[in-house]
């Protein structure tokens, strides 16, 4: 069979193509990398897998441990929960306890990021005091399945109440006693008040955003509704406002 000069030179031109791609994938495997890899050396679709599975697993593990227990709740029914391989608990998280760990620093993430879109400061400090308190019970409500479990694990393990003191509960009442120093009134008080009413706004939360609506059953919204009140109380009784 005769070949014109034509179809010899575009079988040559598409050799030269295969070639060069060849040349140009074996350049990159020298490098150790893959078409879908970043260069250095990661793969952005396979890290996003990696996030999604694991915040899959930390959210079946919560409300399985908050329904049914730490205890009898097994990694199995994490996994189908999360629609994931059992493999990769222990591969993410060395195994149940592990999750328990990464519940907490999903939490501290989690604070850190709220800490980021603060509110503006209300015009007086009974106004910011209000708010603050709204804002704590609706936090506790939200957290509810996060504080089914760790109340518990802190009564039989004293270690997991210190974290949770150190890493939750006292950066938050800091913030909250930062927005309340920004008052002048506040500031003139002593700092028993401050540190008072600082404690005031995480028991309220607590009491009527998690005690009451989650433990005791009661309506969430009226709950809410006593702690404002509650908190009407405590802002009107107090000397420094007198004049608020």
């Amino acid at each position: 069979m005769v070949l014109s000069v034509a179809t010899i030179g575009l079988k040559l031109t598409g050799m030269h193509r295969i070639t060069t791609r060849k040349g140009q994938a074996a350049g990159r495997a020298k490098l150790g990398l893959s078409e879908s890899q970043n260069g250095n050396g990661t793969n952005p679709r396979r890290a996003r897998d990696r996030t999604a599975k694991k915040q899959a697993l930390i959210q079946a593990a919560l409300g399985l441990f908050a329904s049914k227990g730490y205890e009898v709740t097994t990694t199995r029914e994490i996994a189908a929960a999360a629609g994931c391989a059992e493999g990769l608990i222990h591969r993410y998280f060395k195994g149940k306890a592990g999750l328990l760990t990464a519940m907490i620093e999903n939490r501290i993430s989690k604070e850190t990021q709220d800490f980021g879109h603060q509110l503006r400061p209300a015009s007086n400090f009974a106004d910011e005091f209000l708010r603050l308190v709204e804002r704590e019970v609706e936090r506790a409500w939200e957290s509810r399945d996060f504080l089914r479990v760790f109340i518990p694990r802190a009564i039989v393990d004293p270690a997991v109440g210190t974290v949770m003191n150190k890493a939750l509960i006292s950066v938050r009442a800091k913030a909250i006693m930062e927005r309340l120093k920004y008052y002048q009134s506040c500031v003139e008080s002593s700092q028993d008040a401050i540190e008072a009413f600082t404690q005031a706004v995480g028991m309220l939360g607590f009491v009527f955003g998690f005690v009451r609506p989650v433990l005791l059953g009661h309506d969430r919204i009226g709950a809410k509704k006593m702690a404002v009140s509650v908190a009407r109380i405590l802002v009107g009784n107090h000397p420094v406002f007198s004049a608020i």
